[in-house]
């Protein structure tokens, strides 16, 4: 049969219409858990808190889609995690599941028979089974030790088929779950680059130790050193900056471009640099996060901090480090 495509009004009505059920199926979710979805929600956080295995989820269809999402969030957020295929599970793959994992099953109408063996086996081997569905009296709510029913909102598909808000609430539950098992944990953002070295998000999680010049790299002159020896240390080391220290290496101020550029203006010549110097240069600790680092260079508009172990520069960072590896 033929089909026109929609016009552009027709298809933001259809948008808004499905980001509109969506969203109210979010609202009635949030609602349920004042009731007993909270207690149910309440005790699926301990029990697998309280495992001493990995949480096993499954799911057929678009719940096995979700399920998928679910279970690399929290692995990726310290819950050990992984997802079993029911199909595969009833060739074989049960013998992934053991007797301290908790089982996590998805199926919207709580009737999916691929899902059959997984229930048995649950309940054959005493592994915990929690059940994410929209029915209390499905197949899957009753064979569960622990099932979230979720309120039964309509689809957004216009036929009422596609799974849409059904879906979007599974996968919002899993979230819910995830985060708060991470916050049972202490979870830390430390903890999070563990799992998460790559892409821009593990740039950001990178410490200023992993990222900073040390060493001879470091721009440094004694506190009675003269500004044209300022001049050579910031053109050899091409900072822009020097860091000034006293007789014991302590940090007492620096020398910018801006610093030379002023005392020039003044006609300052070639005096002892203390009468130029910055004395509170801007600083941070070897062990803060490179996502720091950007945040204080913008709120100062400086381009470089030194890195300070016991009041002495172990290093400096610069905006275009932060840039290399993506932070910027």
């Amino acid at each position: 049969m033929d089909q026109q495509p929609l016009t552009p009004p027709a298809a933001l009505d259809a948008a808004r219409r499905t980001l509109s059920l969506e969203a109210e199926g979010l609202v009635a979710l949030r609602a349920a858990l004042d009731g007993e979805l909270g207690a149910a929600f309440e005790r699926a956080a301990a029990a697998i808190g309280e495992s001493g295995g990995r949480v096993i989820v499954t799911g057929m269809g678009k719940s096995g889609h979700v399920g998928r999402k679910i279970a690399a969030t929290l692995a990726s957020t310290g819950t050990p995690a992984y997802f079993v295929h029911p199909a595969e599970a009833s060739h074989g793959d049960l013998g992934m599941i053991h007797d301290d994992d908790v089982v996590l099953a998805l199926s919207w109408s709580g009737e999916a028979p691929e899902l059959a063996d997984v229930i048995a086996y649950t309940r054959r081997w005493s592994v915990t089974l929690i059940a994410i569905t929209s029915r209390a009296t499905s197949a899957l709510a009753a064979g569960s030790d622990i099932p979230l029913i979720l309120p039964a909102m309509p689809e957004a598909c216009p036929n009422g088929l596609a799974p849409t808000t059904s879906t979007t609430m599974q996968m919002a539950m899993g979230d819910a779950l995830a985060v708060a098992l991470l916050s049972r944990r202490g979870f830390s953002a430390q903890d999070f680059r563990r799992f998460h070295p790559g892409g821009k998000l593990g740039s950001q999680l990178r410490k200023v130790h992993d990222v900073m010049h040390a060493g001879d790299a470091v721009p440094t002159i004694p506190e009675g050193a003269t500004l044209s020896q300022a001049i050579m240390e910031m053109t050899g080391k091409r900072f822009g900056i020097t860091a000034v220290v006293d007789a014991e290496g302590r940090l007492v101020g620096a020398v910018t471009d801006g610093d030379l550029r002023r005392a020039f203006q003044a006609g300052f010549i070639d005096g002892p640099v203390r009468e130029a110097m910055s004395r509170h240069p801007r600083t941070i600790g070897p062990d803060a996060l490179a996502e720091e680092a950007l945040s204080l260079m913008n709120e100062r508009r400086i381009t470089s901090l030194f890195v300070l172990e016991e009041e002495r520069p172990a290093g400096i960072l610069h905006l275009h480090d932060l840039l290399r590896i993506g932070v910027a």
